[in-house]
């Protein structure tokens, strides 16, 4: 699936990274908490999440995701946005809740990108 397919789904408003819309993405991780990112996402994955600090930018980068969804109309401010521009990350966020998001996105045949 491609980000700009994610937008589409997730009704997402583009926050950075238009020129990025066509990668691909394998799985989804939805998840406030980045520790449980780092121990269980083990593929490449776009990254869902309510949580709006600089700390949900450089766990992607390190899980070398290529977008994250703030769901809940969650918005970054400038100094997380720049963050992830420096580091060629989509950004988007939709109105969506979290569960929904996810759901939505399973629905379409993202699966979850987590270690069993």
């Amino acid at each position: 699936m491609t980000v700009r397919e994610i937008k589409e789904i997730l009704e997402a408003e583009i926050i950075c990274g238009e020129d990025y819309l066509d990668r691909e993405v394998f799985a989804a991780c939805g998840s406030d908490m980045m520790s449980d990112v780092l121990a269980y996402v083990k593929e490449q994955a776009v990254l869902l999440s309510g949580l709006v600090n600089p700390q949900v930018v450089r766990t992607a980068e390190m899980m070398d995701m290529q977008c994250i969804v703030f769901v809940r109309g969650k918005h970054p401010d400038e100094s997380i946005i720049e963050l992830a521009k420096d580091r060629d990350i989509v950004l988007l966020s939709t109105g969506y809740p979290m569960f929904a998001s996810c759901g939505m996105l399973y629905e379409k045949g993202l699966r979850g990108g987590a270690k069993v």
